[in-house]
């Protein structure tokens, strides 16, 4: 009885300091039928004897379930050849060790499973808001440093010019802080409503085109029917649509035409994005714009390729299911 007492205490740091109290409680009660004469039946039905092993392989580290599954085993063993038990004593009380021990690492391996799929929705978030900062952001950001650059081109000769960019660069800032706040707004905890989301779609595509000035003219051309696309499919066209645009304004040389064609049909969106810029050559840019759109298209089950055109200047082409992205 004072060696069963003695033991009960281990229980408090049985997560801190698992090989320690295991180690402390096994070698008591070891010691206990040494003094009893081989008498344990009382000492091993102890649930604190149970408690000590399971949380040994719940909690403890690789090192510290090795060093204490060896002092289990060893003071069992011991114990178990100085006692007086039967061959079925023996037999039941080693399953029942040996089954809250597989329990322990049941439960270890399932807060393992849990905590990896965590962190694998933790990474997956994380590239998609990379993705939207890429393509939001990104995309007005660099609309303001090309209209500086033209402005300040422009400035020597038409003073006016300089001002026109200022009133382009205002509207893109505006839009950069707009969209900005969106996102903002879905990422807070406190505004856990989807209601109204404010993430871009197939109706945005429109504001894609523009007239020649400083830089190639871009045109939008929408085929089929595109109404009742589902929003997450509609958003990622339009991120698509929009990186590609970018990419064009920014890395086309001599380009003076860019297009963009959405054709949908009852399976399938169709994206094409081309430009008339000078013909590619050497290898072909890699960046985290290309890779963003590769994996959206491959998150709704289509597939993104972009590359030199036969012709000339560059061309992206994507292919969606148009049922991609629907609730259930």
């Amino acid at each position: 009885m004072v060696v069963g007492v003695s033991i009960v205490p281990t229980l408090l740091w049985r997560r801190t300091r698992p090989v320690e109290m295991v180690t402390i409680a096994f070698v008591l009660s070891t010691v206990g039928t040494v003094l009893a004469d081989g008498e344990q039946s009382n000492m091993r039905s102890l649930a604190v004897l149970l408690l000590l092993p399971f949380a040994v392989v719940r909690w403890g580290s690789g090192r510290e379930v090795l060093l204490g599954s060896t002092v289990v085993l060893v003071t069992v063993v011991f114990s178990l050849a100085v006692s007086d038990l039967t061959a079925a004593d023996v037999a039941g009380g080693l399953i029942v060790v040996f089954a809250v021990v597989a329990l322990g690492l049941a439960l270890r391996y399932r807060a393992g499973a849990k905590a990896r799929e965590l962190d694998q929705v933790k990474l997956l978030e994380r590239e998609r808001l990379a993705r939207d900062l890429h393509d939001s952001v990104a995309h007005h950001v660099s609309a303001i440093v090309i209209r500086a650059q033209a402005g300040v081109v422009a400035s020597a000769s038409r003073p006016d010019a300089a001002v026109d960019a200022l009133r382009l660069i205002e509207a893109e800032a505006t839009r950069t802080l707009g969209e900005m706040r969106a996102m903002v707004h879905m990422l807070r905890r406190d505004h856990p409503d989807r209601d109204g989301d404010p993430s871009p779609g197939i109706d945005d595509i429109d504001g894609l085109a523009r007239t020649a000035g400083h830089g190639p003219a871009v045109d939008v051309e929408i085929i089929g029917d595109v109404a009742d696309l589902p929003g997450a499919l509609g958003t990622a066209i339009y991120r698509l649509a929009q990186e590609s645009v970018t990419n064009a304004l920014r890395h086309a040389r001599n380009a003076t035409h860019v297009r963009v064609r959405l054709d949908a049909d009852d399976t399938t969106v169709r994206l094409l994005v081309c430009d008339d810029g000078d013909p590619v050559r050497g290898a072909v840019p890699s960046g985290y714009g290309l890779l963003g759109m590769s994996e959206r298209a491959t998150l709704l089950g289509g597939r993104c390729e972009a590359g030199p055109d036969p012709g000339r200047g560059w061309r992206v082409s994507a292919s969606l299911p148009r049922a991609a992205g629907r609730a259930g």
